[in-house]
């Protein structure tokens, strides 16, 4: 088994006694902009080439001028949520609490970006919050409801929502599961995330021109992630992370022995294996493929399992 490098690990050296403490509240490449406990906005860059911070950090800077600082350390995380491929990292929020993947009735939703968010979610112990939007579109809800049953039967949450059509209604269902809370919106493009969002934070699109401004990020308004503080009527705080639309969920950095355990059908059945070292794929007297044989575990979860052991197991091109 490879070994793998989690990205994004804290500098080790300690921070000068000027340094300024504050959230990364946005990022776009290698720009970062880190809210300061008075409020204010302080646009940052990391010290040195590589740029492995995440939306939700908190970090020490040292100012470079009045309205420009290096990031020169990070708080120790209580998790980090990010997705890989062979090739590289993308680091999608920090010290999340929760996350919330977004489907819709139609467009249909890719149930395999559904698997690999809940699986990542799993890995880190992060609750993950199934949001099914535009149910206000009947023809195919039905479809959509058949669909999801089987993750509501493994015990995930499924919220059904209409962001456009039943705003009360949709604001309702989700400020318990929100407030006090960070959590992160992802999902594919199309899914109505962004209704959702203008329906949650009030003023969002000037606020997010606003932090386009301050990150400098110019007309790529749409390609950055960026942190909101709930509003404060809700009265317990909360933030919630948007994150840019993606058609696909990379999770190359987790080794067979996660995966197994992110999938919570299969987690009752390892000890019933003849094998301490059993992969769950084809070896004998495997627990997770007698449960598959007597209809305990869905098939396309396996198959999902199988592909991720797969990504997990392919050597990086030199």
């Amino acid at each position: 088994m490879k070994a793998r490098r989690s990205p994004g690990q804290a500098p080790s050296a300690s921070a000068p006694a000027a340094a300024l403490s504050g959230r990364i509240i946005a990022a776009h490449g290698r720009h970062y902009l880190v809210q300061l406990p008075d409020g204010t906005l302080q646009n940052c860059f990391p010290r040195g080439k590589k740029s492995e911070c995440a939306v939700g950090d908190v970090v020490r800077i040292e100012r470079a001028s009045a309205d420009q600082g290096v990031v020169t350390g990070v708080e120790p995380r209580h998790n980090l949520l990010y997705r890989s491929d062979q090739f590289k990292s993308k680091l999608l929020a920090a010290n999340i609490d929760q996350v919330l993947i977004v489907l819709a009735t139609e467009p249909g939703f890719s149930e395999d970006l559904l698997g690999r968010a809940l699986v990542a979610a799993e890995a880190l112990g992060i609750d993950p919050l199934i949001v099914l939007n535009k149910t206000d579109l009947a023809e195919r809800l039905p479809q959509a409801r058949e669909r999801l049953q089987l993750y509501r039967d493994l015990g995930y949450t499924v919220l059904e929502v209409s962001a456009s059509a039943q705003e009360e209604a949709t604001l309702a269902q989700l400020r318990p599961h929100l407030a006090g809370r960070a959590s992160i919106l992802i999902g594919q493009s199309g899914m109505g995330k962004s209704t959702l969002l203008n329906l949650l934070i009030p003023g969002v699109a000037a606020r997010t021109r606003e932090i386009s401004d301050k990150l400098d990020s110019g007309k790529h308004t749409t390609t950055f992630t960026r942190l909101y503080h709930l509003p404060d009527s809700w009265g317990d705080g909360g933030m919630l992370i948007d994150s840019p639309g993606f058609q696909e969920f990379g999770l190359y950095h987790l080794s067979e022995g996660m995966l197994e355990r992110a999938f919570p059908e299969f987690r009752p059945r390892l000890a019933e294996c003849r094998f301490y070292n059993c992969r769950h794929l084809k070896e004998p007297g495997c627990g997770v493929l007698t449960a598959i044989e007597r209809g305990e575990i869905a098939p396309k979860r396996h198959a999902l399992y199988a592909q991720l052991v797969h990504e997990t197991n392919q050597e990086v091109p030199r």
